[in-house]
């Protein structure tokens, strides 16, 4: 059965060349950042990776902050072979697919055994801001709710996407990053340059007032501030971590197989569910 159709993927390609060429430069910290964090995990797992992939939406980006990575987009069915890399990046991209599960498990299959894969998506506190101040806002101005941010998975929903991709040893961590803005228009405009703008399939395509935005940002002004005036948004980055199956991993004893008694290692006594003492009866007979 096909997924759901979430994305309008020539919007989405849209925006982000107009993200790519916006006048200012593309805004492309939280690219950046992920970037950074990548580079600290890989030292830590310290092993030595010798063909990487980065699958994305900015190749051209990417191929400047990982210049050693092959670089391939993330179309609904992704440019790799079976076993033809030992380590790949998905970058800030997943949140937009209509299929995640099968772009994991395309990721997998590309991995050779005992692969690493690192995953950075947007999670379910990104932007919760500015989903809020939207919401009320259409509600008073248009009488009603329209799909403007994409949905986002919750941490534990989305690691669980891992085991289903067949990974071993997944884990799933998050970090919330804080942003200030001089107004909630500043932030859709860096939304705008982050190539991060409305794509959603179902979307409402009828031209959008703007006193809709503007009392959008009034609220937001309000319900949100920050020091100095400013206001402030989030971003949650989930991080999702996984290792192509390798007979060499550590892996789960069987039922049963255990040489020690949990009562001896918790210092108590051990006592069959057949010997748990009744409680008296008051009952003669």
């Amino acid at each position: 059965m096909k997924p759901p159709r979430l994305t309008d993927r020539t919007a989405l390609d849209r925006a982000r060349i107009r993200a790519s060429k916006a006048p200012g430069g593309m805004a492309d910290f939280l690219h950046r950042t992920l970037a950074d964090e990548v580079q600290e995990r890989l030292e830590v797992v310290n092993r030595s990776f010798t063909d990487a992939v980065v699958i994305s939406g900015f190749p051209e980006l990417w191929a400047r902050l990982m210049p050693q990575a092959r670089q391939v987009a993330d179309t609904e069915v992704l440019d790799l072979e079976a076993g033809s890399c030992d380590l790949i990046l998905h970058a800030l991209a997943l949140h937009w697919a209509d299929d995640p599960v099968g772009q994991l498990a395309q990721a997998r299959y590309a991995l050779r055994p005992d692969g690493l894969f690192l995953g950075c998506l947007f999670g379910g506190e990104t932007l919760s801001e500015l989903r809020a101040a939207l919401a009320e806002a259409e509600a008073a101005e248009m009488g009603g709710l329209s799909p403007r941010i994409a949905p986002m998975g919750e941490i534990r929903d989305v690691g669980a996407l891992m085991q289903r991709a067949g990974f071993a040893l997944p884990v799933a961590d998050s970090i919330p990053l804080t942003v200030t803005y001089e107004s909630a228009l500043h932030l859709m405009r860096d939304l705008r340059a982050m190539g991060e703008t409305n794509a959603l399939a179902d979307r409402h395509r009828a031209p959008v007032p703007r006193r809709l935005f503007l009392r959008a940002a009034e609220t937001y002004a309000a319900r949100f501030p920050a020091d100095d005036g400013r206001v402030s948004a989030t971003f949650e980055l989930i991080f999702l971590t996984g290792w192509a199956p390798d007979a060499s991993q550590p892996q789960p004893l069987r039922p049963g197989s255990a040489s020690a008694r949990l009562a001896d290692a918790l210092g108590t006594s051990e006592q069959k569910l057949g010997d748990r003492a009744s409680p008296e009866s008051d009952d003669p007979d």
